[in-house]
């Protein structure tokens, strides 16, 4: 541990990547790096100094060429197709970082109730603040919606302006992008394509109708998770810019399903065990992708605070093959003072909790 100075305070900080060596009932422990697919990405993609800021490499580019130069890069995320895994992060891995750094991916009974979009936003927020990209600091160019009250919308479209003044369309050279982070309240047809309309905005983005079709059937389990329940929420990270005529118009896009409390999920065993792990006390980790695909495995969530040793907990999906049996015995014989705990849903139902 080591003090530091923010904002004309001391604050007692965890030294940079020493989380996972704390024992795990101090505070400050982190389980390892090495059972998500944040382990490839330190030191790679992501390149933390000693005061504990970040400096992210993306994949994705934050400026558009004009109309008649050489054509930009792909408008869809690019996470499935990865052709770097561990050198830059894809805009869904940008996500899953600042879900983690926002400690948004941990959980205990005793939050019940107390994380809305207001509590998120700040979290996202606070993380971004220890974030460059390109050299300058992320919270710059993320924009994520205020919570909107009616009695403070004047001061809330004020704030709002001057967030977005950067993703407004210039007069000349490439167009300037920002990142946001918000929730999706629905999808509508337009004349052109399809209109994304997020929650606590009153205007919605646009996105061309041949992006649309490819982001359905890339997140086609997504969609299908979400609209299985009204208490999950569908979270999106786009790049996106500003015309003169004032439309918002997405560039690139990767988007993410959490339940009630915010966690993220990949399938509905995974959300029975959040479900289930949501009503103790002690603190629940999830486990995120980043980079990595389907086909890898990684934790599902670690109970750091089990006795005698933190548990991860792995989810074997039905159909899995040879290779990732394969690559979760190796992952578990890494970490050998973490004991593991396995549910293999093509063989029944949720093993016993630890």
């Amino acid at each position: 541990m080591y003090i530091a100075r923010i904002d004309g305070l001391h604050v007692i900080k965890r030294m940079p990547l020493s989380g996972r060596d704390h024992d795990p009932a101090c505070p400050s422990y982190e389980p390892p790096y090495e059972l998500s697919g944040l382990g490839s990405l330190i030191g790679n993609a992501i390149q933390i100094d000693g005061s504990g800021k970040a400096a992210l490499k993306l994949d994705f580019p934050l400026t558009k060429k004009r109309a008649g130069s050489a054509p930009a890069s792909s408008t869809v995320a690019s996470e499935p197709a990865l052709r770097n895994e561990t050198r830059k992060l894809s805009l869904r891995a940008v996500l899953h970082y600042l879900w983690e750094a926002g400690e948004l991916t941990e959980w205990r009974s005793s939050w019940a109730g107390k994380r809305g979009w207001g509590r998120v936003r700040t979290s996202l927020m606070n993380a971004a603040s220890q974030m460059t990209a390109r050299g300058a600091p992320l919270s710059d160019i993320l924009f994520v919606p205020e919570v909107f009250h009616q009695q403070e919308r004047e001061g809330i479209a004020s704030r709002r302006a001057a967030a977005l003044a950067p993703a407004h369309t210039s007069s000349s050279g490439p167009r300037k992008l920002m990142i946001t982070v918000a929730e999706v309240k629905e999808f509508t047809a337009s004349r052109d394509g399809q209109k994304i309309v997020v929650r606590h905005l009153p205007f919605p983005f646009m996105i061309e109708e041949r992006t649309w079709k490819r982001l359905s059937a890339r997140y086609e389990t997504e969609m299908e998770l979400w609209r299985s329940s009204e208490d999950f929420h569908l979270t999106m990270i786009a790049t996106f810019g500003i015309s003169g005529a004032g439309i918002a118009s997405i560039e690139e896009l990767a988007i993410m399903v959490v339940n009630e409390n915010w966690i993220p999920f990949e399938s509905m065993q995974e959300q029975h065990l959040l479900e289930r792990l949501s009503r103790l006390k002690r603190k629940s980790v999830k486990g995120l992708r980043f980079n990595l695909s389907r086909e890898q495995p990684i934790v599902s969530v670690t109970l750091p605070e089990q006795r005698p040793a933190p548990v991860a907990m792995f989810i074997v999906p039905p159909g899995a093959g040879e290779d990732f049996e394969k690559a979760l015995t190796e992952m578990i014989e890494t970490r050998p003072e973490i004991t593991p705990w396995i549910w293999r849903v093509a063989e029944g139902e949720m093993p016993q909790l630890p």
